[in-house]
């Protein structure tokens, strides 16, 4: 990597947290008004966690000593399934840094983002009900080891990116983490919103939902730009450390990201028009983000066509998504985080699949290897964080008690609303 590559990576890795903030803006600003300041201040707890956790255990088994992995021998393949390495990156030299330092301490730098950005998704699905302390434990259980497990898999040499050794298929590809940080925060979340159940007053006696409106679009809106610029960061790091990404690729980066944000909104926007009569803004910056999702795994082995088709897509899945999950599913998810991660997030894996331009494999073969990566985090990481969270409730309630759900989280758990005397709480008149 030359010496001006390593700056632009520095650069973009400083610049990530701006998809946590943008991301906090959203969530906050499409719940409720008395549990603004508890959704940011839960946004920064599970950044720091995430951050502190991965540097002392995580990075080790996310990637580890290169060349030292935990692995066995099943059915004729061999399973690479976890990283070897020592804890609190005693590996890196930095006071003598060396080439395969410098490299494993950009590589420690953005996953101490990373592990963070993958727990907003469960802020904004618990948001109104989620207590503190229970976001700062699944925080750290996340940070400790779940995250790390997959993200070894796909960006530390895993098994999954050996695919070809084993069973003759192309390595699946995540190039800007839409498995790893989007899809994986979307299950934590939908775990959450399994476990703390709805907001009372949001379904009725019929079990027809009722409307919550987010307290400030404003907000929302503003927080999608600041989302694609943490994205377009996050996006161009991930694809430079783990697929040696060149400059003119990163340019396809930055294009492809904006032109799949774009047709995710505009896409949401004509589609509730057309449904409602009106545009709906919290739909549409849904659409926004689930088109940035979507984009990521392949963000940059598509051409800017294939961008706008993933993207627009994306903003027309996450419409029905929502809906379907709280009529269909009675899952009170208020910020659409498991449509927009979850949801938005696997379409853009098997998308990448199909639109990819690779140098070897058929677009069958690709796909294929990305239905397997789907599997994986169905068909084992669902499981394992659903079990590992329903365990950490019974020793720590995630749900706040009967009043707080009405008091609201900023008062019940820090003791002060983030709006004191100037916001009229209009969902008091929900029913309850």
């Amino acid at each position: 990597m030359t010496p001006e590559m390593i700056l632009f990576t520095l650069g973009c890795i400083l610049l990530m947290p701006l998809a946590a903030a943008g991301l906090g803006l959203i969530h906050q600003g499409l719940g409720r008004s008395r549990s603004a300041a508890h959704a940011m201040l839960a946004t920064l707890c599970a950044f720091a966690i995430a951050a502190i956790l991965t540097i002392a255990i995580g990075f080790s088994f996310a990637i580890g000593t290169p060349g030292a992995a935990h692995t066995f021998t099943a059915g004729g393949a061999h399973w690479d399934w976890l990283g070897r390495g020592a804890f609190f990156a005693h590996d890196i030299h930095f006071e003598s840094p060396d080439v395969l330092s410098l490299g494993l301490a950009l590589k420690l730098c953005f996953l101490i983002f990373a592990a963070g950005l993958a727990a907003m998704p469960a802020i904004s699905a618990g948001a109104d009900r989620w207590r503190l302390p229970a976001v700062c434990a699944a925080t750290a259980a996340l940070a400790l080891f779940f995250f790390p497990l997959f993200a070894h898999w796909t960006w530390g040499g895993g098994w999954l990116t050996q695919l070809d050794t084993n069973f003759h298929l192309p390595a699946f590809t995540d190039a800007g983490g839409a498995a790893t940080i989007q899809v994986l925060g979307g299950l934590l979340a939908v775990c959450i919103a399994w476990i703390t159940g709805p907001r009372r007053g949001k379904f009725e006696s019929n079990g027809m939902p009722a409307a919550i409106p987010g307290h400030n679009i404003v907000q929302v809106l503003f927080g999608c730009l600041l989302a694609l610029t943490g994205w377009i960061a996050l996006e161009s790091a991930a694809s430079i450390l783990f697929y040696s990404a060149a400059p003119l690729q990163i340019a396809a980066i930055i294009l492809n990201a904006t032109l799949a944000a774009s047709a995710g909104f505009l896409a949401a926007v004509i589609l509730t028009r057309a449904r409602y009569r009106k545009p709906d803004a919290s739909i549409a910056s849904n659409g926004w983000v689930a088109g940035l999702v979507a984009g990521s795994a392949a963000c940059f082995f598509i051409s800017p066509v294939a961008a706008i088709d993933i993207g627009a897509i994306a903003g027309l899945l996450v419409t029905y998504m929502i809906e379907t999950a709280e009529i269909r599913l009675k899952v009170d998810d208020p910020g659409g985080a498991v449509s927009v991660h979850g949801g938005a997030g696997i379409w853009g894996i098997l998308a990448a699949g199909l639109f990819g331009h690779f140098n070897a494999g058929s677009h069958a073969e690709h796909v294929l290897s990305q239905m397997i990566g789907v599997a994986a985090l169905l068909g084992l990481m669902l499981p394992l964080l659903y079990g590992a969270n329903i365990l950490l409730d019974r020793f720590l309630p995630y749900r706040v008690d009967a009043d707080g759900d009405w008091q609201g989280m900023d008062i019940r758990e820090l003791g002060a609303g983030a709006y004191p005397e100037f916001v009229i709480h209009a969902d008091d008149y929900v029913p309850r």
